[in-house]
């Protein structure tokens, strides 16, 4: 197996695509809108993914956060709330804000369970700070750590419970940067005491069964590498200060954050202790080069992967899926109204 997860260059493998996934085995896929234009096509090509790889449960991940961040949009979809809704009314009441949270995603987890999709890329447990870039903002459960543990929390096992697995992001924490990764690479020069208050929403959540890494320079830490290429805060801080010990993976290589070409950007990235790299655009020959580059999966690797994809359980044939999502909404929209009553008293 191949430590790498693949974008899609369409709305159906090409041969080029399916030769060399047949041949390199990746660990995984991932979809974006251009993979994207019904629901029948959608479950086709989940099913393309599975049948080639020869794996029920294969990763295929999509970004599905809610708000401003969704790959499944309306007509088709449902729009989901931002993650910053229910923070904003945690406050009221902690207990029915968390269980509004929960019953969302599990809501938004049933869109994907039916596309034959995996796993999703959320949640986000950056922690924003004032005069940070707006690339989390909004996305973010708040902007207190422990707030943002408790949806976080709810966040997954919502989608646990529709057979879906979460993945907590950009660890150690993206939510101070005064840029945005996907364009330049952001530094914070801050000291390993400010910075413990990024951390805490991870280590309350180190369980999770996968975590996607932040391209972010932290000089306290490597004041060389970033965080996805940076063997000192992977091992030092992720695996041992946070606890974290699912999956790994890198966030998109292909963002201008890194330096370099995506091959050998891929091959840096597993020597710093990713378990897997994230490559989003289907570029064939960038997937060719990471997989001429990258050794076989990690022991360790494997062992991570095969754990995070029992962490959830596909769902039964029993279940009605339109009928459970119309009552998760129902439940989420009056515990909601429940709670903007009670804000505005």
């Amino acid at each position: 197996m191949l430590p790498a997860i693949f974008g899609l260059s369409g709305t159906e493998l090409t041969p080029m695509e399916r030769e060399l996934f047949s041949a390199a085995e990746p660990a995984g896929y991932i979809l974006f809108g251009r993979n994207i234009s019904s629901r029948q096509q959608v479950r086709a090509l989940t099913d393309s993914l599975k049948d080639l790889s020869g794996r029920e449960n294969v990763p295929i991940l999509i970004d599905q956060e809610g708000g401003r961040v969704a790959r499944l949009t309306p007509p088709e979809w449902r729009s989901w709330p931002e993650a910053d809704r229910f923070a904003r009314l945690h406050s009221v009441d902690p207990h029915t804000a968390r269980r509004a949270c929960q019953a969302n995603y599990e809501a938004l987890g049933l869109d994907l369970a039916e596309l034959g999709i995996t796993v999703n890329c959320a949640p986000v447990l950056d922690v924003p700070e004032p005069g940070a870039h707006d690339v989390i903002g909004d996305r973010a459960f708040g902007t207190d750590p422990v707030v943002i543990a408790d949806l976080g929390r709810a966040a997954l096992q919502g989608l646990s419970a529709a057979g879906i697995v979460g993945v907590v992001k950009h660890i150690p924490g993206h939510g101070r940067s005064r840029s945005d990764s996907h364009h330049e690479l952001p530094v914070v020069n801050l000291g390993d005491e400010a910075l413990q208050r990024d951390l805490a929403p991870f280590i309350a959540l180190n369980d999770a069964p996968m975590a996607m890494t932040a391209h972010i320079l932290y000089t306290e830490w490597d004041p060389y590498h970033c965080a996805t290429l940076s063997n000192r805060v992977i091992q030092s801080v992720i695996r041992e200060r946070i606890g974290f010990d699912g999956l790994l993976m890198s966030d998109d290589l292909d963002m201008k954050a890194l330096k370099g070409a995506v091959p050998e950007l891929a091959h840096a990235a597993i020597e710093a202790g990713c378990d897997v790299v994230l490559n989003c655009w289907g570029k064939i020959d960038d997937m060719r080069g990471i997989a001429q580059h990258l050794p076989e999966a990690t022991v360790a690797c494997r062992r991570r992967l095969t754990a995070a994809m029992t962490h959830s359980q596909p769902l039964g044939e029993s279940v009605n899926i339109v009928e459970r999502q119309a009552a998760l909404v129902a439940e989420r929209d009056e515990l909601l109204a429940l709670l903007a009553r009670e804000a505005a008293h």
